[in-house]
């Protein structure tokens, strides 16, 4: 058998080599960001839980330490959700007769209930995905003065 060399050691290594390793994280591609936020997870190591509630966003990922709270994600995600839910779910259902020959009593529960849960079901995936993208594009709460029409005024 060979002799097995003894394992690298944190102190034998040193202190800058174990933060360098810790800082070396290949940056995702814009779609590797979007489909990590979509699947709820931190948009910079794909390991850390992206929230802390439904749409709670963790501040500090629990793995790398990223700060995800610095993504301004406000009401992006929201008109997203409905855009989406508005084209695959609504306007489908305006093809079907029944829609306009029942009663509003049945048909009202029987259609925005469904929606309903279809919109929150689909807005947390939604969000993840926006704050993905703002990861990729480096968009940043301390950067809002520069995204902003007000300057013009």
């Amino acid at each position: 058998m060979f002799p097995m060399p003894p394992p690298a050691t944190l102190d034998s290594q040193g202190p800058d080599t174990h933060m360098a390793a810790m800082s070396r994280h290949e940056r995702p591609t814009l779609v590797q960001a979007m489909l990590r936020g979509l699947r709820g997870r931190c948009p910079h190591c794909e390991r850390g839980a992206l929230y802390w509630k439904y749409l709670k966003v963790e501040p500090r990922c629990q793995v790398c330490g990223h700060d995800i709270a610095q993504y301004p994600a406000d009401d992006g995600p929201a008109y997203f959700t409905i855009l989406i839910v508005g084209h695959l779910l609504v306007a489908p259902l305006l093809l079907f007769p029944i829609i306009w020959q029942a009663p509003a009593a049945i048909m009202l529960p029987a259609t925005l209930i469904p929606l309903a849960a279809a919109t929150l079901a689909l807005l947390p995936r939604v969000k993840g995905a926006f704050i993905g993208l703002l990861y990729a594009l480096k968009v940043k709460e301390q950067d809002a003065h520069l995204h902003t029409a007000d300057m013009a005024d």
